[in-house]
This record gives structure tokens, C-alpha cells and sequence, in this order.
């Protein structure tokens, strides 16, 4: 395995109820109070009235910051910045999914920094430093409750980018299966895909002699693909939504690439299909995800035959490596479409004709992906198969 470092400071609070301890965590902090959320459902479901009600017994004064988009707007993350240094704030409190809390990152590191946000998004220049936040999940999927990425979208230019350093980890989460019963079945389903996503960009990696990772990661997926489809058919089963939110945290926290560079360019080539045209991120790695697999399957039959044996129950008897390995992409395919899960690219009316512009996106910086070096050609490939 590769040699490594694991940094992670946030602090978990995880489990049913832990809502009430958010006033118990403020008291440390700063109490002019920026509150950032979605689109509204943490009205209607009556978290929004649990997270203001112990903001006021942490005597905090609130400023809100409401609207933030999935595949979160630069535009609104400025609006965050502003409010940040018009009203004084010393903490920002996010309260939603992956996109608001990766607004929530771009706002700490924005107002404690005199320039352009996007430039650090860009990483054109480095932060020194950020606002302190924490967050209260109310979807499993994207990990950020627990690590440092953020995404975030310039609509004007088309550019669709991950980031993140060491000053976005949220200082606290709190994680309350409660708080993600009310998520409906199309966001359930996305969810889990891109948990799973998550881990196989991390499975998929050029390091040797990985046993241990190797089986973390197997075990979450098989986790995953247990209890998936039983919350689907029971969208309020505590249990179920227990273990899939623990599930999420655990695919994108650090651990499953300790000693292991994952690869990321399936995420990266999503990125610049959700960069024109708007569509669920996970959306678009459901389609995508299959056939980078079976483009990068020659690269190490071995590998991706070990996955289809321990994850998707292939049987390898008297088979090779590659028809094994192209056996548990098929499986995998099928699992998410049973979801709910799309298929191919035109199920978002996406059509060739914007397959060239895309494909410039993602190579825009480059060869990109680490286990599977990709270029523009490359990704036009993946690109036409998904359609």
C-alpha cells in the first residue's frame, strides 16, 4: 500500500434524538449565527423549528441563508459570503444535504478571505483560514458531514469543481436518522448510488497489496445493497435509514483511501455533464459509473473480478478474470435501474450533439482519473456508450 497520513477532526454525533444536543455544542462557539439550508423541507418536516428552538437557548443571534440549489451556485454562495461580512458572523450552522453543506464550506473559507471565492475553488489561490460551522444532516449521500470536499457550480462559465482543504472539515455533525425519514424515494435512491460511487472510485486504484481496504470497502457496498432496496420499500424504517446514513459517512470520510489513491474520474466527468445541464449528481454516475468500469476493465481484470465475486455473488468457476469482472458490472447496473436509478444519458434529454462540449469540460485541465488515465477521446468513448 501507499504511505499516508489521516487527518480528520470533525466530530460525529451520531444516532436518534441527538437533534437536542445542538445548543450543548454551540456553547463553544461564536453565537452570531449564520443558518444555511435548502429549499425548504426542514420547514415542513419540523426540523427547521428544532434547530431554531436551540439556537435561541444558545442565546444565538440568527442571520438565514435559504435556497441553496443541488449542485450548489456560486451566485449563492456569494450571497452567503456577503451575509457573513454584513452581519458579523462567527459561525455558520448548516442544515440539509451534501449541497448545503458544501455551500456551507465555500461561505466559512469566502468570508474570512478578501478576494474571489472562486479563486480558491479554482485553486488559484490558498486559504489561510475559515469560519467555523457545523452541520445536521438530513440526506445520506455525499459524505461531506465528515470530510473537506465540496462541489460547487459557476453557471456563468460551465464549470462544475471539486475542492476542499484542510480548513473545511466541519468542526461537528450531528447525525439524526429522524431527520431523513421524509426523503423521498427518488432522493433515497440517489443517495445510494452515490455512496456507492464513493467507494468504488476508492476501490478502483493502482496501489498493491490493499487486503484490508479492499474488504472495507466491500463491506459497505454489500451494506448497502442489503439494506438498500429494504428502505426503498419502507422510506420511514429508522433502522433502515440508521445504517444507510451511517453507510454514507463511512464511503467518503477518509477511511476507505487510507494507503489507497482512489481514481475520481468518473466523478470528474459527471462534474462537466452536470456543469450544462443541471441533472442529479448521482443521476449521472448511475449512467456514467458501468461503463467507465467496463472501459478501465483490461486495465486489471483481476481487480474488478474480485469485486464481482465478493460484492455482486458472481460465480467465477471455469470463467476468466474479464468475463467475470464484466459479469459484476452488468449486476451492478441492474441493482441501481431496480432502485429507480436512470440508465442512459437521454433519460435526461441529453443527446450527442452536447457529448463534444462535455467531453471539453472534463479534460479541461488535462489527462484525468488515477487508475484509468483519461483524455478527451477517452471520455467521448464513455460518453456515447451512456447514451
Amino acid at each position: 500500500m501507499d504511505a499516508f497520513t489521516f487527518y480528520n477532526p470533525t466530530k460525529l454525533i451520531f444516532g436518534q434524538g441527538k437533534t437536542e444536543l445542538l445548543a450543548d455544542e454551540l456553547v463553544v462557539y461564536d453565537r452570531n449565527v449564520l443558518l444555511v439550508y435548502g429549499g425548504g423541507s426542514i420547514k415542513k418536516n419540523g426540523l427547521y423549528d428544532k434547530v431554531t428552538q436551540q439556537l435561541e437557548q444558545a442565546g444565538c443571534t440568527v442571520t438565514e441563508l435559504s435556497g441553496v440549489e443541488p449542485n450548489p451556485r456560486l451566485t449563492t454562495v456569494q450571497k452567503g459570503i456577503d451575509l457573513c461580512r454584513e452581519n458579523n458572523i462567527g459561525f455558520i450552522m448548516a442544515v440539509g444535504g451534501g449541497s448545503v453543506i458544501d455551500a456551507t464550506k465555500a461561505i466559512a473559507v469566502g468570508a474570512r478571505y478578501d478576494g474571489e471565492i472562486w479563486d480558491i475553488i479554482t485553486k488559484k489561490e490558498t486559504p489561510e483560514d475559515a469560519l467555523p460551522f457545523g452541520t445536521i444532516l438530513t440526506l445520506a449521500a455525499t459524505g461531506s458531514e465528515m470530510n473537506s470536499g465540496s462541489v460547487i457550480t459557476n453557471w456563468e462559465t460551465h464549470q462544475k469543481v471539486g475542492w476542499g482543504c484542510v480548513f473545511t472539515f466541519p468542526n461537528f455533525s450531528i447525525l439524526d436518522p429522524v431527520n431523513t425519514t421524509s426523503v423521498p424515494k427518488d432522493q433515497t435512491t440517489y443517495g445510494i448510488v452515490d455512496m456507492m460511487s464513493h467507494v468504488l472510485e476508492a476501490y478502483f486504484h493502482p496501489a498493491e497489496n490493499t487486503p484490508l481496504q479492499d474488504r472495507i470497502c466491500e463491506s459497505i457496498l454489500q451494506t448497502v445493497m442489503e439494506v438498500g432496496p429494504e428502505l426503498i420499500d419502507d422510506l420511514e424504517n429508522l433502522d433502515h435509514r440508521e445504517t444507510i446514513l451511517y453507510s454514507g459517512t463511512m464511503a467518503l470520510n477518509g477511511i476507505t483511501q487510507m494507503g489507497a489513491r482512489g481514481d475520481w474520474g468518473t466523478h470528474n466527468l459527471e462534474h462537466a455533464v452536470s456543469a450544462i445541464s443541471d441533472i442529479p449528481h448521482a443521476g449521472g454516475l448511475a449512467i456514467l459509473f458501468p461503463h467507465w468500469m467496463r472501459h478501465s476493465v483490461d486495465i486489471n481484470p483481476a481487480r474488478g473480478a474480485q469485486l464481482a465475486e465478493r460484492v455482486f455473488g458472481v460465480d467465477r468457476t471455469g470463467k476468466e478474470d474479464r468475463d467475470v469482472a464484466l459479469e459484476g458490472i452488468d449486476r451492478l447496473s441492474a441493482f441501481w435501474t431496480s432502485l429507480g436509478a436512470p440508465s442512459k444519458l437521454a433519460d435526461y434529454n441529453i443527446g450527442e450533439e452536447q457529448l463534444d462540449q462535455i467531453a471539453d469540460i472534463a479534460s479541461a485541465n488535462g489527462i484525468f482519473g488515477n487508475y484509468n488515465k483519461l483524455g478527451k477521446p477517452e471520455a467521448l468513448e464513455i460518453l456515447k456508450d451512456s447514451l
